[in-house]
């Protein structure tokens, strides 16, 4: 009880202030309120897409209780913008989000204003391909207005996206041959096939994809040089049996800015999404796709990078990428299934689990490519580089195929863990070789054992293990290498590819990976 005594006692005081208080008295603003900026930026969007919601806030430093009699935008109900001012829309009707009337801010304290925006660039300009949207907030009005600037950057785009039954609301899927019996099989992945006068991708807009853009038997999708290209989320491209992706980008007139490089990456503009790992789906060469090539590309934010199956044995390989950069993937960068694959000057960093991983056997050549993996953001399961002959299904039965060939040429394959590649074999064709690599793999139990015999020539010959790439900046996929690196001058001329990733031009004995050295400023 002796307990209770102190608590019932300011309960007390507080009812009697309570009842004994009069109501709060609010004095019209003076035109004295304080504002956190002067000017909201909201960050690009495209034509017809909602921003992101940003705020502002609203100071009160004086030591009066205030009304504020309007808050408006200046553009009015035609106003792109709306608002919510402390958890209110405002006037309903047409100037909901627009118009608000006596909003009460107490002494010393501040309020909350959020802004989105959906602009329709058509109505503002027929020509331009990007404008500069602007708005102002008013706080009330006469000798007391105050305001504070709004501005948005509205881009075109090309829009891709699947139908939705008007009906039904379902979405349009994706049929085509899953199990290559002959036979189309309708999938759960909503998408649709792309139009003929669709199969090039130009520079003039950036294209927006919704779902999955298909590429059907007998098509070929070309992206010309700077192109851009945004997935929505659970987005991407595949390309179906019979069909082709050549993604031509091409190396800028400055070489330490790739500007006419093709970007692919997700829909979300705001500075806070350029590096958040698993935006949108894949890059998917479905089973029996043929000569896909990718040159000049930066592929990033996406869940897989790029997935390429089967058709290991075909003449041609069935991806050829150079030149190229992916980072920032959620699971894999180049995950490989019974396939072939031949890269040049591709730097692949960042990686949820493995940056290339070449799995169920296959054909696969690497030369003056930089394999790593700085991943932070959770822990990996798997190596920079992963590679194995066998799959294992619902049932537990282990399924092998041949890994004909696996050759790392004049390559880094480095990270922040260790090791850093993995070899798994469970047959009887298991061929790789590392050529003139700088490594990480520093294993005691390991080295010296099954397939990590190092002084074996038939697998490993003039490697360097355990020294320090310098990277610029792993962390944030910056991967050329420095004065100091490990890797320079250890490459064999015997695979030498010049110039470089940024068309600089290779000397003998060359670098390995995709950059050669250079001096970092300061």
């Amino acid at each position: 009880m002796k307990r209770l005594l102190p608590f019932f006692l300011c309960l007390g005081i507080i009812l009697f202030w309570s009842s004994c208080r009069e109501d709060f008295e609010f004095s019209p603003s003076t035109g004295n309120l304080e504002f956190e900026r002067d000017t909201v930026y909201l960050d690009t969007v495209f034509t017809n897409i909602g921003s992101s919601t940003y705020n502002l806030k609203v100071y009160n430093r004086s030591d009066e209780d205030i009304v504020i009699p309007t808050i408006q935008l200046e553009n009015g109900v035609g106003s792109f913008y709306r608002m919510n001012v402390d958890g209110t829309t405002g006037l309903p009707g047409a100037q909901e989000g627009k118009f608000f009337e006596n909003v009460e801010l107490l002494a010393n304290d501040s309020l909350f204003i959020f802004i989105e925006t959906t602009i329709d660039i058509e109505t503002l300009s027929s020509s331009d391909t990007q404008f500069l949207y602007t708005d102002r907030i008013l706080f009330d009005s006469g000798n007391n207005q105050q305001d504070v600037d709004l501005v948005t950057l509205v881009k075109d785009a090309m829009f891709i996206f699947p139908s939705r039954d008007e009906n039904t609301g379902i979405i349009e899927t994706l049929t085509f041959d899953v199990d290559g019996d002959g036979t189309p099989d309708e999938t759960t992945l909503q998408g649709r096939f792309l139009e003929t006068d669709e199969l090039t991708f130009t520079n003039e807009k950036p294209y927006v994809i919704y779902g999955y853009a298909a590429v059907g038997d007998g098509q070929t999708l070309t992206m010309e040089p700077g192109v851009r290209v945004h997935f929505h989320a659970d987005s991407g491209i595949i390309v179906t049996d019979g069909g082709t992706l050549n993604i031509n980008g091409d190396l800028s007139t400055n070489p330490e800015v790739l500007e006419n490089e093709v970007i692919l990456e997700g829909d979300r503009l705001e500075p806070l999404f350029t590096d958040v790992p698993g935006q949108w789906g894949t890059i998917w060469l479905f089973n029996g796709s043929m000569n896909n090539t990718i040159n000049y590309a930066t592929i990033k934010n996406a869940t897989i990078g790029v997935l390429s199956e089967g058709n290991q044995d075909e003449a041609n390989d069935k991806l050829t990428i150079t030149n190229s950069q992916i980072y920032n993937s959620s699971a894999f960068g180049i995950l490989g299934r019974a396939t072939s694959i031949a890269g040049e000057n591709v730097v692949i960093n960042n990686s949820g689990q493995s940056s290339f991983a070449g799995t169920f056997g296959g054909k696969y050549n690497f030369t003056h490519c930089t394999i790593a993996n700085y991943w932070n953001s959770s822990f990996r399961q798997f190596p920079s580089v992963l590679l194995n002959d066998f799959t294992v299904d619902e049932n537990n039965t282990v399924f092998t195929n041949d890994l004909t060939e696996a050759n790392f040429n004049n390559c880094i394959i480095y990270g922040n863990d260790n090791p850093e590649f993995l070899l798994e074999d469970e047959g009887a064709v298991f061929n790789f070789k590392f050529n003139n690599c700088l490594l990480r793999f520093d294993n005691s139990t390991l080295a010296g054992t099954g397939n990590y015999v190092f002084s074996d020539g038939m697998f490993y010959e003039g490697n360097i293990f355990n020294v320090d790439p310098d990277f610029e900046g792993p962390f944030d996929n910056l991967m050329r290498i420095g004065q100091d690196s490990g890797a320079n001058g250890i490459g064999s001329p015997d695979f030498l590819i010049s110039p470089d990733i940024l068309g600089n031009a290779r000397t003998s004995p060359p670098d390995a990976g995709a950059y050669i050295s250079t001096t970092f400023e300061d």
